[in-house]
């Protein structure tokens, strides 16, 4: 299995935004982790909007192209293999 959501499944502190960083940083892995659960997208994907798919797709789109060298997206993105 090349995909994880471990730390979703073991993490039992606060879920919050806006306390501090280390809180925000853990809060927002455990809603993108829940939020990409199959169950979840499968009732939700079909509810939202052309815009709201759109919106997704370029926010994550921006920020992979923000933050990540491209082997670094070919690593962690894609999962390839050197």
């Amino acid at each position: 299995m090349k995909h994880s959501h471990d730390f979703v499944e073991n993490y039992d502190g606060l879920l919050g935004f806006g306390l501090d960083r280390e809180t925000d940083e853990k809060t927002i892995t455990c809603y993108l982790q829940k939020f990409s659960d199959d169950e979840l997208l499968k009732v939700l994907i079909k509810r939202l909007t052309n815009d709201e798919l759109e919106e997704i797709f370029a926010m994550i789109t921006r920020m992979m192209k923000n933050h990540f060298s491209e082997p670094e997206y070919h690593q962690y993105f894609l999962k390839e293999e050197d």
